[in-house]
């Protein structure tokens, strides 16, 4: 059953006011964001107004899902209905967000799962909207972002989130992360491996510490150079100890966890002796069979960086989805900084790139309505007009391979995994034969929309192959249906432009698209 289901409201008459909006000098925007984890799924609805987020439905569910993994890495078709029965009950409070305004994003268990595109398609069709798979930097970036918007306080910190299949560390000061990492331990898979049978023991708990410890051993002296004033935890495991901490008397505080108070938490847990039993005041039923290995991650975690307290926060994923969605197509899109990043990085001819990038937008203005492409499609053909030369840095042989190579394996800040396999496929695709198989392997949503740019970016590249000082002029351009039709100025002589399209003619015939040259 799911839990939080009644809506939480903050200034529930006027949440949708225009009088109020009106007040505060400009119109909320209505967000929402659905974050899948691997132990529960949390769908947060908020206005967006003064650069502050007022809540407007907050629920929760403890689906399981990477507990519904088999022994050969796929989600059984139990896990992935009970997935599917979250996401039909959170589908009401979903009716009046605008497509732009909504972001599903999955986590660790989605990352893993061998079939997770055939979850995520049967979602996809039940939301009618498309669902992102985000990195694990991604994730511990947006943790942060939540995070950070929940303290008020400035100065350098730690965060630790501990989900259902990861866990998640950031130093960051104000909103700027420092070190972004996300380990392979969370309270579900650590419950499968270590307490699979329920059994509950101090030589299981130390098993499942080591375990931890050894994880947290290639960030352990990095992260304590670098250094923090203030250790935080946002996640659901650290919530539910600071709870029980508090429920026992063990610390004064609320929402404060301490080394001593973890000590004996971690006692109380071991006199429980299987899964079944664990039952302490202050803990939700529904957390308490994954408990014992959030704990042993915590406890860990507290070993490793000589942490003698840690408090909560109440700010994680879906909150920094939504103040990075808030920032989105504006100056501050993360995503922005992350091409400025790539392009020095891999010291990407500029010029060159701002040619082709002007050409691919007079290309895409011309053939907008008669291809019905969006500011979305718009976007990624120019962002790959910047970037489509990364590969060079590597090998002007099949620098194309490289870059896409780059693209899509990179931790690219801002960017889901869909969002990079598109940015990739359009940079592997801009010359050469064209990608079939590469095309064929995007989601069929997305198939038609990325041949189009793609074909745009091949003639953007195509016509500014002399590299010159400015980008050039356009040859007239016409389309019927799906086939482009360029008209050059009568000539005899061949020339490069000429030879070039040609090439592509052939290129494209053999890919099954038309392209006429007269």
């Amino acid at each position: 059953m799911p839990k939080d289901t009644s809506p939480a409201m903050t200034s529930p008459s006027n949440a949708n006011d225009p009088a109020d909006a009106a007040a505060n000098g400009s119109d909320p925007r209505r967000l929402a964001a659905i974050d899948m984890g691997s132990n529960s799924f949390h769908l947060l609805v908020a206005n967006y107004q003064n650069e502050r987020l007022q809540v407007v439905a907050r629920l929760g569910e403890k689906v399981q899902l990477a507990a519904g993994l088999d022994d050969d890495g796929n989600l059984t078709e139990d896990a992935m209905q009970r997935a599917l029965d979250c996401l039909g009950r959170f589908a009401p409070f979903l009716n009046d967000i605008e497509g732009q305004y909504l972001r599903i994003v999955g986590t660790n268990a989605l990352r893993d799962a061998d079939n997770s595109q055939t979850f995520i398609d049967r979602a996809e069709a039940q939301l009618g909207h498309a669902i992102e798979i985000i990195a694990g930097r991604e994730e511990a970036r947006l943790i942060y972002l939540g995070a950070a918007h929940a303290l008020a306080e400035s100065g350098r910190r730690l965060i630790v989130d501990i989900g259902g299949g990861s866990t998640e560390f950031i130093i960051g000061e104000d909103f700027e992360p420092k070190a972004l990492e996300s380990l392979r331990m969370g309270c579900v898979t650590f419950s499968r491996r270590f307490f699979a049978d329920g059994e509950l023991t101090e030589k299981r708990m130390r098993k499942a510490e080591l375990a931890a410890l050894s994880e947290l051993a290639n960030i352990q002296r990095p992260y304590q150079k670098l250094g923090w004033e203030d250790p935080v935890g946002s996640s659901g495991t650290i919530k539910a100890a600071a709870n029980v901490l508090h429920s026992y008397g063990d610390t004064t505080q609320e929402g404060m966890i301490t080394r001593a108070g973890l000590k004996k938490l971690r006692e109380r847990l071991i006199k429980c002796k299987h899964l079944d039993k664990v039952a302490l005041e202050g803990l939700k039923s529904d957390r308490a069979r994954v408990f014992p290995a959030g704990i042993a991650i915590l406890s860990a975690v507290f070993e490793a960086f000589d942490i003698e307290q840690m408090r909560f926060a109440d700010g994680a994923l879906r909150e920094g989805v939504l103040y990075d969605m808030a920032g989105r197509n504006s100056a501050e899109d993360s995503r922005l900084k992350t091409l400025t990043f790539l392009k020095r990085c891999y010291d990407v001819d500029t010029r060159q790139a701002d040619n082709v990038a002007d050409t691919a937008e007079r290309l895409f203005s011309r053939l907008r309505e008669d291809w019905q492409l969006n500011d979305d499609h718009r976007r990624y053909l120019c962002w790959a007009s910047e970037v489509h030369e990364i590969g060079l840095a590597i090998s002007h042989s099949q620098f194309h391979r490289h870059g896409a190579y780059l693209l899509e394996h990179s931790d690219l800040s801002g960017f889901s995994r869909p969002e990079q396999r598109l940015l990739a496929f359009l940079v592997r695709a801009h010359r050469r034969k064209f990608p079939v198989k590469e095309w064929q392997a995007l989601p069929a949503s997305q198939q038609a929309s990325a041949a189009k740019l793609a074909r745009l970016l091949r003639l953007a590249v195509l016509f500014n192959h002399s590299r010159p000082e400015t980008p050039p002029e356009l040859p007239r351009l016409t389309c019927k249906k799906d086939t482009l039709h360029i008209h050059l100025d009568a000539s005899d002589e061949p020339t490069l432009l000429s030879t070039d399209l040609e090439q592509e003619q052939a290129f494209l015939k053999a890919a099954g698209f038309s392209l006429q040259i007269s």
